[in-house]
Parts: structure tokens; C-alpha cells; sequence
């Protein structure tokens, strides 16, 4: 058990007082304690550290839950993180290391988390390591996480900032892909300008494109990032290739199906997106909203399923259709646009059973005229002629039908668009 002496009380004392001038850029009181005290001036602090601004750890190994309240630091790594400019201006001239990282990060890093300009330009102007890797194998450049950091990234790339230097940790992500992965578009361009590699791949052989695709969709909130959507615009109009896959075979229009966002899936499809891409499973982006159409209440699946549907996606194996049903009895408009894309299409009894009763009574009068068309009759000439044109046009639907001399409602009927029945 540790005995409180007066002399480790004392200490205790001096370095709150040491860190709370600190805190409040008393640059006077800061002076004062370092020069008729004994206290180092690179002495290390304890500071709250509750969104672990301060701290970085190395990922797998596991931490007690008390120390990620709070971090070691250095008077510098304070400064930082409380905008103390005038105090840390005291410290420098008394000569504090400006490398060292106690808790895992430099003070650049943690300028960079901040997004501090301000202390980025003192820092580096004081010799900071700008591609010094935090204990996660993180450079500053990958600390950049916001919007605000954007000068921040400037400052180091000007200062040669490695742009395309990968994490050294198990991800190993190049800045880009940190930037994709929070959605700052902002960063990405500038990335983009200064010559990172579009394509680089991670760990997981995940180029920037697809780790944006994944991150678009917020999970708790069921929420859609416009920010991401543009990440995704900014690197297809640089060159990314739309239809590279990571080590599991899925594309970025994978992940945009998982995500049931049509917004995503509609620009990379536009962008030449392969809709019958398989992963190792020999899953289909089609079959990746199938899965998740009734756990995407943010989504709209039938603009989904359209969208895949005319770029050329392969359908549902007839005999299996009843999944469909299970999955969309919900989404009697998702029926609509999969039922309509077949030339003929016969009910089974797994059909009926795969639709809760709940769901049939609820939209009885679409499932009853499905029941009535998805018959050994066939559908009428006007669906055949659709079904026609549609097959000459194969994957071009989408771009092709709008070219045709016809009145809109005919277009919109060609590309599946759903009315509520089916006849």
C-alpha cells in the first residue's frame, strides 16, 4: 500500500497547480512554478481524458476501464488540448521535447486530433517528427478527422507529410482511407491533389471506395451521410475502380447494397458498377438488399431492387421466390418491381406461407392481383412488349429507355416503376 509523505503530497500539490495554470494558458503562473520550483518542465501529468484525445492504445490488447478516464501527458500534450498557446510558448523556451508521447501520441498528433492549426504551425516550426507514428501506428496525417483539419493536413503535406504512408497497425489505411471512413470530403481532395493513390487498399484490400460505401449508412441511427456520398463522388471522379474487390470479394456496390442506399448504389452503377458482381459466397448485390430490406427502415428498397434491376442484375431464381416474399411481404412495392421483372412467374404454395397473415391484410388487394396474375396464364401483351424491350436492352435499361421517343408513364413503366397492383 503507498503511504502519502509529505514530500510526494507536496508534489502531488505543485503538479495540480502546474497543471491547472496550464489549462487556463497562465503563462505567468506556468514561468513562475518552472523557474522556483524544481518541477521538470517535460514532467508527466495526469489529465482527464475521457473521449481519449490523449491517449493512444495498441489495438487487441486489453485496457482497465479506469485509465480510459484519464492520460498521461506532457505539459505540451495540455497546451494542446486546452489551446494554451501562450504557456506552451514558456515551455518550448525552457526547452521541452517535443516528440514525446506518454500515453501513446506526440503533441502533433493531438493538434491534429484537435484540429489546432495554430499549434500544428508552432510544433512543426519547433522540429515535430511529421510522419512520427502514435503507439496505434498512426501518422498526423491519419489524426486528421474532421473538417477543421483540413489546414492541419495542408501544413504537414507542405511540410512532406507522407500522403499515401500506411497506418502501421493491422489496417494498415493509408490517410485516404481515414478520411473516407469519417467522411470528409474536404480531406479526401486534398488527399487526391497531392497524388494519393485512389485505389490503395488496406489489410482487407479495401481501396477508399468501398470503405466509403460501408460507412455511408450510420447503424444506430439508421441514417444516411450526404458527406459520405460525396467522398464516393469526389473518388470515382478521380478514377477509382468501381469494381475493385476486397478479400471477401465484395465491391463497393456490395456495401451499398448491405446499406440499402439507393442514393450510393445509383452513382456507382452510373459509374460502370458490375450489378451480377459476386462475392466469396457467390452473393449478389441483389441478394444483399434481399437480406437487409426489413432492417433498413431508412431505405427504400423497390428503388433498390429497380436500380439493380435495370443495370442488368441477374433475378431471383424463380423456384426460390418465395425468400423474396419472407423478406419484402412488407414492401408489396419491392414485390412489384421483382415480380414484374420476370416474363412470367408461377406462384408456389411456399408462396402464401412465406406472407404472415398480419402482412396479408394489410395490403390485401396488391397480394391478391399478384395471386391472380403469377398464374399458368400468361401476363398481358403490354407486360411482354415491356419484357421484350427490356431484354434488348439488357444492363442499359436505366440510360437506354429515357432515350426513347415515348411519353414518360410509358418510360416509367419500362423501368419497373410501381403503381400498388399488378395486372
Amino acid at each position: 500500500m503507498i503511504q502519502n509523505t509529505p514530500r510526494s503530497e507536496a508534489e502531488r500539490r505543485l503538479k495540480a497547480c502546474f497543471l491547472q495554470a496550464l489549462q487556463h494558458d497562465d503563462a505567468d503562473e506556468v514561468r513562475k512554478i518552472l523557474h522556483t520550483t524544481s518541477l521538470d518542465v517535460d514532467t508527466i501529468l495526469d489529465v482527464e481524458d475521457h473521449n481519449m484525445i490523449l491517449a493512444s492504445y495498441k489495438q487487441g490488447y486489453w485496457l482497465p476501464g479506469h485509465r480510459l478516464e484519464c492520460s498521461w501527458a506532457t505539459g505540451l500534450h495540455v497546451c494542446v488540448m486546452y489551446d494554451s498557446i501562450a504557456s506552451a510558448l514558456v515551455l518550448l523556451e525552457k526547452g521541452a521535447a517535443i516528440n514525446r508521447k506518454p500515453n501513446g501520441k506526440t503533441p502533433l498528433h493531438v493538434a491534429c486530433e484537435v484540429a489546432n492549426s495554430n499549434f500544428v504551425t508552432l510544433l512543426l516550426s519547433h522540429g515535430a517528427r511529421i510522419n512520427s507514428v502514435s503507439l496505434s501506428g498512426l501518422t498526423a496525417l491519419h489524426h486528421c478527422i474532421s473538417r477543421e483539419s483540413v489546414d492541419c493536413a495542408k501544413q504537414l503535406i507542405l511540410k512532406g507529410a507522407q500522403v499515401d504512408k500506411r497506418s502501421d497497425n493491422n489496417e494498415m489505411e493509408t490517410p485516404l482511407h481515414t478520411a473516407a471512413r469519417f467522411g470528409i470530403p474536404e480531406l479526401v481532395a486534398l488527399y487526391m491533389a497531392h497524388g494519393a493513390d485512389v485505389d490503395a487498399i488496406n489489410v482487407h484490400q479495401e481501396t477508399p471506395l468501398v470503405t466509403a460505401a460501408y460507412w455511408a449508412l450510420s447503424m444506430r441511427e439508421q441514417e444516411y451521410s450526404t458527406n459520405h456520398h460525396l467522398v464516393c463522388r469526389v473518388l470515382l471522379d478521380h478514377g477509382a475502380n468501381v469494381n475493385l474487390q476486397e478479400e471477401d470479394n465484395k465491391t463497393a456496390l456490395h456495401k451499398a447494397a448491405w446499406n440499402c442506399d439507393h442514393v450510393l448504389m445509383q452513382m456507382l452503377l452510373e459509374a460502370g458498377a458490375d450489378a451480377r458482381a459476386m462475392d466469396i459466397n457467390g452473393c449478389s448485390p441483389i441478394q444483399y438488399v434481399l437480406k437487409v430490406t426489413q432492417v433498413r427502415p431508412a431505405g427504400i428498397p423497390e428503388l433498390c431492387y429497380q436500380l439493380l434491376l435495370n443495370h442488368g442484375a441477374a433475378r431471383i431464381y424463380p423456384p426460390q421466390f418465395h425468400k423474396v416474399l419472407q423478406s419484402c411481404h412488407q414492401f408489396p412495392r419491392a414485390v412489384e418491381v421483382m415480380v414484374n421483372s420476370y416474363e412470367h412467374i408461377q406462384s408456389t404454395r411456399k408462396w402464401r406461407s412465406a406472407i404472415p397473415e398480419i402482412a396479408y391484410e394489410q395490403h390485401q388487394e396488391f397480394y391478391d392481383s399478384m395471386f391472380a396474375v403469377c398464374t399458368n396464364t400468361p401476363r398481358t401483351l403490354l407486360h411482354l412488349a415491356r419484357c421484350v424491350i427490356r431484354a434488348q436492352m439488357w444492363n442499359r435499361c436505366h440510360t437506354g429507355v429515357r432515350q426513347l421517343p415515348l411519353p414518360h408513364s410509358i418510360q416509367r413503366y419500362l423501368l419497373l416503376e410501381p403503381v400498388g397492383v399488378i395486372y
